[in-house]
């Protein structure tokens, strides 16, 4: 991929311009949808050798919001993050590779304490000056996974069959990061 070579250099995430979002099935027939206010992260990008990047990101698990109070008490409880236990999700690159327009990054995704590999395709969005001199970079990303790989079982049976709440999850990952000097 020739148009990250202008992107080599370090870079970090810039939680004022990014979102971490993420949805799943509720009651067989809508999306809730939400995401986590605090998080920290960063990546090395070598544009020349895209195997040697790297990238990792710390989300606070209690900084779910799905824009309902008492869904968001239920998601941090044992239940399901159980926040209090497990206070983070992590996410740590192990390869990163082209594949076609996209970025491929491999990683370990830790989540209720459970590390599963995990594949999210990027599409580099690109390069900019900000009015202050920054520079910044853009990419928008997302992969699903199971819950339930990460022990997150909990759910509820439906009077009209299946449950409320789907084992997939889909994570939407819109990234701008600052270029550090």
């Amino acid at each position: 991929m020739s148009n990250l070579s202008t992107a080599t250099g370090t870079w970090v995430i810039d939680p004022t311009h990014t979102n971490l979002g993420f949805s799943a099935r509720h009651a067989m027939v809508a999306k809730v949808r939400g995401t986590f206010a605090e998080f920290a992260g960063s990546f090395t990008i070598d544009g020349d050798n895209l195997a040697a990047s790297s990238a990792e990101v710390t989300i606070q698990v209690a900084s779910i919001d799905t824009k309902t109070a008492d869904r968001d008490a239920h998601l941090k409880s044992p239940d399901f993050l159980d926040a209090e236990t497990f206070p983070t999700i992590t996410f740590v690159s192990t390869a990163v590779a082209a594949k076609g327009d996209d970025v491929v990054i491999t990683g370990d995704l830790t989540i209720h304490g459970v590390t599963k590999s995990v594949d999210v395709a990027y599409e580099f969005i690109g390069i900019s000056q900000d009015p202050w001199g920054q520079t910044k970079i853009g990419f928008e990303g997302s992969t699903k996974i199971s819950r339930k790989e990460f022990g997150l079982t909990w759910n509820a049976a439906l009077e009209t069959g299946g449950v409320l709440v789907g084992d997939e999850i889909k994570l939407n990952l819109d990234v701008e990061a600052t270029k550090q000097a």
